[in-house]
């Protein structure tokens, strides 16, 4: 059997997925150059497309910076 994979994911597994801390993760999306959580009831959360689109360069714009 298959494990599931989320479709949302925390702040701090969001970060581990970029392989970051949670630290950098959350300074990045405060200045915009990740995108930022969506609300589930009292819960924020990440969306996994949107971060694997970000790791193959798939969500990168003409306005983003080159790192």
């Amino acid at each position: 059997m298959t494990e599931a994979r989320p479709l949302f994911a925390s702040e701090r597994l969001a970060a581990r997925l970029l392989d970051m801390s949670a630290a950098e993760f959350r300074r990045l999306v405060g200045v915009g150059a990740l995108p930022g959580p969506i609300r589930i009831g009292p819960h924020e959360r990440w969306n996994v497309k949107e971060i694997e689109a970000i790791l193959s360069g798939a969500a990168m714009s003409q306005d983003e910076p080159e790192w």
